[in-house]
């Protein structure tokens, strides 16, 4: 008998998602995935090597535009949240981005084979709100380790000699087993604005952070890493970050997941939005200028120590 030969990896798929839409799906050997739409320019699925889903995504998310898609990875630009005029979050996750057909390589000692640049320029829809013109180049990557990068490249493209000024986050909705039995290292003793509390700025207390109520919570010069513990899982999210000195944790918890049409009453028990952000204080760019923000997120088996989850131990060696 013939062996059959192992199947060859397609590392960049473009396939039809939900309600027709196009997504690219990006596969590594060892069975990691991502997939990505090209509205909004939305990772809505990152996976481990045994077909885990690593990211929330709401039962009842539409995958309808105008509406953006509840879940994943939605891209906050050029306004995060209520900080400013415009419409919430900004209008990039609600925009068709374009799939560059020839993105620049990666550097030649790289491994990494799976990742796509997409791009979204201005509107004429966007210029009546926002009155400027620029160049949004995000490349999302999948390494050979599974870990899933994010980087953004914002470029002002104004010919009238005007800078602009934008606040940003990567919305990180992460998938938890039971959110009560999650906890945050790495935002102890830092500065906060709580958006609970009319953005009153505030000092979080001494241990790491666990919930039990809704919070909503903007953290401010926070370090370039964060460990996500989920307890029952036995599962540390590491989240690294360049960039982007702030960071947001969201969670609704049960009467606000109850107005919110496209969130299931009880899926807040399963999700965690922690957003790399640059927020209290916004970039302003200067026509030609550039700004870069990157994010990288990997999932590891969560240490022990003495019986306790070490954290610092997943923070210290990754």
């Amino acid at each position: 008998m013939s062996q059959s030969r192992p199947k060859e990896t397609v590392y960049v798929e473009q396939c039809m998602g939900v309600n027709g839409l196009e997504k690219i799906v990006l596969r590594e050997v060892r069975g990691f995935s991502a997939e990505v739409y090209l509205y909004g320019g939305q990772v809505t699925s990152w996976k481990n090597e045994l077909g885990e889903e690593l990211l929330f995504v709401s039962s009842k998310a539409t995958f309808t535009p105008p509406k953006s898609i509840r879940g994943g990875i939605p891209l906050c630009f050029p306004q995060v949240s209520n900080h400013g005029p415009l419409e919430l979050h900004g209008f990039a996750r609600n925009r068709f981005w374009t799939l560059d057909p020839n993105p620049p390589p990666f550097p030649t000692n790289s491994t990494t084979r799976a990742f796509i640049d997409l791009i979204l320029k201005n509107s004429e829809e966007d210029i009546r709100t926002w009155p400027h013109r620029y160049e949004f180049r995000l490349r999302v990557a999948l390494a050979p380790t599974g870990d899933l990068m994010m980087t953004s490249r914002i470029r002002n493209t104004n010919t009238d000699g005007k800078s602009f000024t934008f606040t940003f986050a990567y919305q990180t909705y992460l998938y938890v087993t039971d959110i009560s039995e999650v906890r945050i290292e790495g935002l102890e003793t830092l500065d906060y604005l709580d958006n609970l509390k009319e953005k009153v700025r505030f000092t979080e207390q001494g241990d790491a952070i666990t919930f039990e109520s809704e919070v909503h919570k903007v953290y401010l010069s926070t370090p370039t890493k964060i460990a996500i513990i989920d307890h029952e899982r036995k599962r540390t999210f590491v989240l690294r970050k360049d960039g982007l000195p702030d960071a947001v944790v969201w969670n609704p918890w049960d009467k606000k997941a109850k107005t919110i049409a496209d969130l299931g009453d009880d899926e807040y028990k399963n999700m965690l939005c922690v957003q790399s952000a640059c927020v209290e204080k916004a970039i302003t760019l200067k026509p030609g200028e550039e700004w870069k923000g990157r994010q990288e997120l990997c999932a590891v088996p969560s240490s022990y120590c003495s019986g306790q989850l070490d954290p610092k131990r997943v923070l210290l060696s990754y």
